[in-house]
């Protein structure tokens, strides 16, 4: 940075070309890389107390399913989603009833 003065004789400090260039360009303005993100991703603790799964279902299940939702939903139970009901499924099961041919 240098010093200089203006019309009336005071001082103005005039940052140097190359610094103003070296900081616009390094890395406290540039967008976070690929790497980097994904390396903070990992670093990150995962819950253990649950696993996000995928599993099929044919749409006529889900519709149903989401039916269901829906109503309990419309009876109060606002937090109703489908992995809440699913959860509350497998507790009823008995799987002594489960036909064979499943």
């Amino acid at each position: 940075m240098s010093t200089r003065t203006d019309t009336m004789g005071a001082p103005l400090q005039v940052i140097d070309h190359d610094e103003s260039e070296g900081v616009l360009s390094g890395a406290y303005y540039a967008a976070p890389r690929a790497g980097v993100v994904r390396a903070a991703r990992a670093n990150k603790e995962k819950p253990s107390h649950y696993k996000v799964i995928c599993i099929s279902m044919y749409t006529e299940t889900l519709s149903k399913l989401d039916e269901m939702v829906d109503e309990l939903k419309r009876r109060g139970l606002t937090k109703a989603n489908r992995s809440a009901l699913l959860r509350h499924a497998l507790e009823l099961v008995d799987l002594d009833a489960v036909p064979r041919g499943l």
